[in-house]
């Protein structure tokens, strides 16, 4: 393994204006899911406590113990250590809500999670973070090392996330004939410049990449299909039925690695193993989703038919 300073000292391309074109990408594609939530979506989730503890269980307790119990055992080099817990800290990714209708799942509650998810990670993604990244020796020495203001970090995903959340809402709830209308374009135009974003810094990084994915490759793979799987067992463990279990397995491992990215060049200087990481997860997981939804779509279909 290479010692701390060689892998630390990795360095991504990606300059103030591409942070603040991910920063609006993000916000604009939460503002996209937010316009097609309602208040009835809240409330749905309500009258079925059931499945609301069992998506919060699984995403925001589960998922961040059992990767820092895989830590322990793994013991990867410390920045990609905190890498894992950033990525587990966030909440789930808004293609999630694609992949679910996709895998044959269900859609509806797909997006009601990812809207409460997205509410409770403004508190439980810093605290996740701070309190695992603290528990870990490796990890907290990063901590103690970097100016990590737990009161900016929750504005930061205040900011990203809770806003354009509200505002799409706020239109969707006076004026849904619009807000459809909106969504309908805004959606797909977001993912496709999301997506693009990624890919373009993946192309200025193209180099870093070739050289040192090795060190992520197994490492992201590993924890993502992990993710799957507590995903899908939590939710089966629980009685859900088929749909739900799939809703709630690619909630789980579908994770928001654009905001860990975010975070990651906002808080930790663009650290380069928690980085490379997070880059290569924000690949991964929307091939992998594709995969699985695909899977389970065909097994859907053959069924039906």
């Amino acid at each position: 393994m290479q010692n701390q300073i060689d892998i630390d000292a990795i360095k991504i391309n990606f300059d103030a204006s591409g942070l603040w074109v991910l920063n609006i990408a993000i916000g604009i594609i939460m503002f996209g899911v937010a316009l097609g939530i309602s208040v009835d979506d809240f409330k749905r989730l309500f009258k079925n406590p059931k499945i609301l503890f069992v998506g919060v269980l699984s995403q925001f307790i589960l998922l961040p113990l059992f990767t820092f119990l895989a830590i322990l055992i793994i013991e990867p080099h410390p920045s990609f250590a905190l890498g894992m817990m950033m990525i587990a800290a966030c909440p789930g990714g808004n293609v999630s809500n694609f992949f679910s209708k996709m895998a044959g799942g269900n859609a509806a509650l797909s997006v009601s999670l990812t809207a409460f998810a997205t509410l409770i990670c403004i508190f439980m993604t810093p605290f996740n973070l701070h309190f695992w990244g603290s528990l870990y020796e490796p990890t907290n020495a990063i901590l103690e090392t970097v100016e990590l203001n737990w009161v900016s970090l929750l504005k930061l995903v205040s900011l990203i996330l809770g806003i354009p959340l509200f505002f799409g809402m706020l239109i969707k709830h006076y004026h849904s004939e619009m807000a459809g209308k909106i969504e309908k374009v805004l959606k797909p135009l977001s993912m496709l410049v999301f997506i693009a974003l990624i890919f373009v810094a993946f192309s200025q990084n193209l180099e870093v990449f070739v050289n040192h994915i090795h060190h992520v490759i197994f490492l992201v793979i590993f924890h993502n299909i992990f993710a799957f799987i507590l995903g899908f067992y939590t939710a089966k463990s629980f009685g859900l039925n088929k749909k739900d279990t799939r809703t709630i397995a690619m909630e789980t491992g579908i994770q928001n690695g654009g905001l860990g990215l975010l975070l990651i060049f906002g808080f930790f200087d663009g650290l380069g193993g928690m980085a490379l990481l997070a880059a290569f997860w924000g690949i991964w997981d929307v091939f992998s989703g594709i995969l699985l939804a695909t899977y389970w779509g065909k097994k859907n279909s053959i069924k039906e038919a």
